[in-house]
């Protein structure tokens, strides 16, 4: 991988990430952009405890834009994009919307490739490889900025899940507060720790999905399931067998076994609805440890947090979407039409 890191016309960060180490990146941005002004300000609800970003110049981003005037392919002519080259591999850039800056952390957006009309499953493995790798350096990059306690890195697909621009993308946050999802999951873990004289709850749950029935898909170093307690119609995790606390710590066997596994996860999720149905919307989430203190949880260090994606579909059945109501809006009290076991069993009978 061959990293190159550049400046957009508004000094936004731009950071190229090519497979050939001859690659030469020396295009400039030449639009008139202004220098980007964020009112992103984080407020803290003194009721619940957790934290909500305020970002109104959001209101103005870019929505739904025709395919020849995509802002995330690359600069084609006289035609310009967030990306001054013709062409690139995966490219990350600072959002010129974000809903997180300055003090209140960042927000990068990763174009997973050049070609307006893929999407992560049509990835080659080199290329999923490839975004991985981006993901990793990110991580790194990010963890070392004062403001920045969390990384999270994710991909929105679909227009059910609210996504503006359809070109195969993601998007990393770096929030300035550990999470509030993964502050439950850590008092999780010290409550586990605690009541088991040093046991580890995440490594616990995973050698009991794995005995179990919900299991999709397994290899030498990774493994997916659906969970127990699944919130959503088809909800997969997909864990490293070796615990590590983030994308950092993942060795070269992991890195490598990962492309195949989770390409296969995605087309398999594109098949759930059968032939013919839209491509599926979907959520996946990278759950890593939080970069600062843990003192809130008593007993827990980072090396207790276990790096894992979580990918889900808020479509629970051909044409209809599952709904966020009463009981999961106002009391976060979820309700899932779908059997985990049966969302297991169908998505190892969609095998390719």
């Amino acid at each position: 991988m061959k990293k190159t890191s550049t400046r957009l016309a508004d000094g936004r960060e731009l950071v190229y990430y090519d497979l050939r180490d001859d690659t030469v990146r020396d295009a400039v941005d030449r639009r008139p952009l202004e220098r980007t002004v964020t009112t992103s300000e984080v407020r803290r609800d003194p009721l619940l405890g957790d934290s909500v970003a305020v970002a109104s110049h959001r209101q103005g981003r870019i929505y739904h834009p025709p395919a020849d005037e995509c802002p995330l392919c690359p600069s084609a002519g006289e035609r310009l994009s967030e990306i001054p080259d013709s062409s690139y591999d995966v490219v990350v850039f600072e959002n010129r919307f974000p809903s997180l800056a300055g003090d209140s952390g960042r927000c990068e957006v990763v174009c997973f490739t050049s070609d307006h009309n893929a999407s992560f499953a049509d990835l080659s493995e080199e290329q999923a490889r490839l975004v991985l790798d981006a993901w990793t350096d990110r991580t790194s990059e990010l963890s070392h900025l004062p403001s920045v306690e969390q990384v999270f890195c994710f991909e929105n697909r679909g227009a059910e899940i609210g996504v503006t621009l359809g070109h195969p993308h993601g998007q990393i946050y770096a929030y300035p507060f550990t999470t509030p999802r993964t502050a439950l999951m850590l008092r999780q873990v010290a409550a586990h720790k605690e009541a088991t004289g040093g046991g580890n709850l995440f490594d616990a749950v995973l050698e009991e999905e794995l005995a179990g029935e919900r299991v999709v898909l397994e290899g030498e170093h990774w493994a997916a399931f659906v969970p127990y307690a699944a919130h959503w119609p088809y909800e997969v995790h997909l864990y490293p067998k070796r615990r590590v606390p983030d994308l950092l710590g993942l060795d070269e066997a992991a890195r490598t076994e990962f492309p195949q596994l989770y390409l296969e996860l995605l087309r398999r999720f594109d098949r759930i609805f059968g032939i013919g149905e839209p491509p599926t919307p979907y959520i996946a989430a990278w759950h890593q440890a939080p970069f600062g203190q843990l003192e809130d949880f008593e007993g827990v260090v980072r090396d207790d947090f276990a790096l894992h994606l979580e990918l889900f579909t808020i479509r629970r059945t051909s044409g209809k979407l599952k709904f966020l109501a009463g009981s999961e809006s106002g009391m976060n009290v979820f309700i899932n039409d779908v059997p985990p076991e049966r969302a297991a069993q169908r998505l190892r009978e969609v095998a390719s």
